[in-house]
């Protein structure tokens, strides 16, 4: 099993940037794909980017140009550096990380964008 601790997340103003972290422990080289998804009050969880073993990258159309994922193999991490951010990306982050035959969770952490 994959253990995801998330750190970052925090209030910024709109136009500012904030980085998350995701470090992983565990079964990581069962890990074939990590990345976010964010929830918004009354809303669903949806896909914001992926990164894959291969170091293949998706966005959501929402966020493209504006977020970029990464890694840092030797530090078993991920992040998420979001720039130029708005009002709407405000939601709870979750970091995931996909095995074989399950996907594993972080505990999610707030980003709030206002004034």
């Amino acid at each position: 099993q994959v253990q995801l601790v998330e750190s970052g997340g925090g209030l910024v103003q709109p136009g500012g940037s904030l980085r998350l972290s995701c470090a992983a422990s565990g079964s990581i080289f069962s890990i074939y794909a990590m990345g976010w998804y964010r929830q918004a009050p009354g809303k669903q969880r949806e896909l914001v980017a992926t990164i894959t073993s291969g170091g293949t990258t998706l966005y959501a159309d929402s966020v493209k140009g504006r977020f970029t994922i990464s890694r840092d193999g030797a530090k078993n991490t991920v992040y998420l550096q979001m720039n130029s951010l708005k009002p709407e990306d405000t939601a709870v982050y979750y970091c995931y990380a996909d095995e074989t035959l399950r996907r594993n969770w972080g505990q999610g952490t707030q980003v709030t964008v206002s004034s």
